[in-house]
């Protein structure tokens, strides 16, 4: 049995956390959050220690291990551009640390938090989950024992609504989440760079509060990507639920599923972690750039190849900013 530390227990993603450190067998002795609404904790850890200020959350961390009872990991689900520093801080503390996407923000962080791993000698490792799905597996070794020069021509469309809280929160604020690409987006970049290949051109066409579409090259395929946070933009037959949904891979015209299957994979994700296969920091490289690149792109608008649901109107900012 393996300890850990939660680090933003009382955000959205945190229950996957608590339920994989729970299904693996494992114990979580300690908890911080700036907000108090974690009951969600009593169905998986009861007894676990939680604290609302990062300094109590420390002290008794170090009094974990001068008791003798180590923290072997410390998972972080905290607002993305809080990552950097709660890695640093996991790694410091003498534990592996298991990071929600994405990683970073910058690129630069990218080789820094390298440094303090060697530093320390402890792993980072984070949440790629779609390189765990049985069926982005079964496509990845599709497009490897294809015509070895083939290229595929792909759209991406995944549209997830959010309300008007979405602004208000650190979501909505590029500098805090990285803008819709990143925040909703990176885990299908990466996975898109890890079926088809490297980066050859990456070009925007449309970037705004609630959407972004453009033209991925890659080595073995010519993405056309829209992504949006606005429930206008959905589809009548959108999945209806907490958050209305649609996701939709287009491959030479022939619709690739991989729908089902998303809740279950940061149980997996952390298994294999456990076991030592787990995704570190080179893994993340790629995505990080592709955002980072998209986030700082000037938009050409609807010139060249571009995704058929880029012509949507515009919406306006819902406070005016």
């Amino acid at each position: 049995m393996k300890n850990f530390a939660l680090i933003g227990v009382g955000g959205y993603i945190a229950p996957r956390h608590l339920r994989a450190i729970k299904d693996t067998g494992n114990n979580l002795l300690a908890a911080y959050d700036r907000f108090d609404s974690v009951g969600i904790m009593d169905s998986f850890f009861p007894e676990a220690a939680f604290f609302t200020e990062q300094e109590l959350f420390d002290r008794h961390c170090t009094k974990l291990k001068k008791s003798g009872q180590n923290i072997d990991y410390v998972s972080i689900c905290t607002p993305n551009y809080l990552h950097d520093a709660h890695m640093r801080y996991g790694l410091r503390l003498g534990a592996d640390v298991i990071c929600e996407k994405p990683l970073v923000l910058n690129p630069w962080n990218v080789d820094a938090l390298l440094d303090v791993e060697k530093e320390t000698g402890h792993r980072i490792n984070t949440i790629l989950q779609l390189r765990l799905h049985q069926a982005i597996i079964d496509l990845k070794k599709k497009i490897e024992n294809g015509p070895k020069d083939k290229i595929y021509d792909v759209d991406l469309t995944y549209i997830t609504s959010r309300g008007n809280w979405y602004y208000t929160s650190w979501k909505g604020d590029v500098h805090k989440s990285g803008g819709v690409a990143t925040n909703i987006g990176v885990h299908f970049y990466d996975m898109l760079q890890w079926v088809f290949g490297p980066v050859k051109q990456n070009i925007v066409h449309v970037s705004s509060h609630d959407r972004v579409a453009g033209f991925l090259e890659l080595e073995k395929a010519r993405v056309r990507y829209f992504l949006s946070i606005n429930a206008e933009n959905l589809p009548e037959n959108a999945v209806q639920g907490e958050k209305r949904t649609y996701r939709t891979l287009n491959i030479d015209g022939e619709e690739f599923e991989f729908s089902a299957g998303f809740t279950e994979l940061h149980t997996e994700s952390y298994r294999h972690i456990l076991a030592g296969n787990g995704f570190g920091i080179e893994d993340a490289r790629n995505a990080i750039n592709i955002v980072y690149e998209i986030r700082n792109a000037k938009p050409i608008g609807l010139k060249g190849d571009y995704h058929p649901l880029a012509k949507l109107p515009l919406a306006g900012h819902p406070f005016g900013w």
